[in-house]
């Protein structure tokens, strides 16, 4: 008995260490730049202030980045959802030359760090002629290491005499795929939507050396360039974190939504194992 009150004493401390600073976050949206000066850690605000919101929508590029972001990580979601299955499918079930050397070159690149490859990513986009464009924004980022490794696992342990069954019966290798083993991979593709959508979102390094023009700038983009001091004097510390409370926003949504269901789908899947 004292054990688990110990363990749960321990999860609650923990826990609270943790959403600290987005209370933080949330006290600071609602405060005048006065209070948030003088009280920057105290969660209340005194007075309650939605000025900075209003700020936020009409005088800054709030809208522009949001309608941005939005473009991008919906076009990359569904391309990494769709691609990511493909190949991953292919890697699993399919026989061709080299497909060892693929695979374990796909589990390579998940080492290798994505800062090194940001210069190599602007010498191509530059050489393809899609530099500072929405395309440079979407494109390189359609599919990934990780997606990839994701649903290859998960079709690995998806029974062969299910898609055995559907070929008795005159289906194809992609008719196999997208009405047979596909509907079953929804666990996996419900985590791969959820990673896909939270890493698109909060991409900041990939537009860096993407895209210059301001009007191609999704909300990380946007957001730092708030924070390193566009707006002028002053530590804008309401209308700073107002916007990063925007925009994390749909990404807290897609979680709450999707939870149950991954969770659901998780247990299912142990269960088919």
């Amino acid at each position: 008995m004292v054990t688990t009150f110990v363990g749960y004493a321990i999860l609650v401390f923990f826990g609270l260490v943790f959403l600290y600073p987005f209370v933080i976050q949330i006290g600071n949206s609602l405060k005048t730049e006065p209070d948030a000066a003088a009280n920057p850690l105290s969660p209340v605000p005194d007075p309650l202030d939605l000025t900075s919101f209003q700020r936020i929508v009409e005088g800054t590029a709030f809208p522009l980045w949001l309608g941005n972001s939005l473009l991008v990580t919906i076009l990359v979601t569904a391309g990494r959802v769709l691609l990511d299955s493909l190949a991953g499918y292919a890697l699993a079930r399919l026989r061709f030359a080299g497909r060892g050397a693929v695979f374990a070159a796909i589990v390579a690149v998940l080492a290798v760090p994505g800062v090194v490859l940001l210069i190599p990513k602007f010498l191509v986009l530059n050489q393809l002629g899609i530099y500072n464009s929405y395309a440079a924004l979407i494109v390189p980022l359609l599919a990934d290491a990780a997606g990839v490794f994701i649903m290859k696992q998960f079709f690995d342990s998806i029974p062969r005499s299910v898609e055995e069954a559907a070929r008795i019966d005159g289906a194809g290798t992609f008719r196999i795929f997208w009405s047979v083993v596909l509907p079953m991979a929804r666990p996996a593709l419900i985590t791969l939507t959820i990673l896909s959508f939270q890493g698109s979102w909060n991409e900041f390094p990939h537009s860096l050396v993407a895209v210059q023009d301001p009007a191609l700038f999704t909300l990380p983009r946007g957001l730092a360039d708030l924070v390193s001091g566009s707006l002028g004097s002053g530590t804008q510390y309401p209308l700073k974190l107002g916007a990063a409370l925007l925009a994390t926003i749909p990404v807290a949504v897609l979680f709450v939504v999707f939870q149950r269901y991954f969770v659901r789908g998780a247990n299912e899947g142990v269960d088919k194992e």
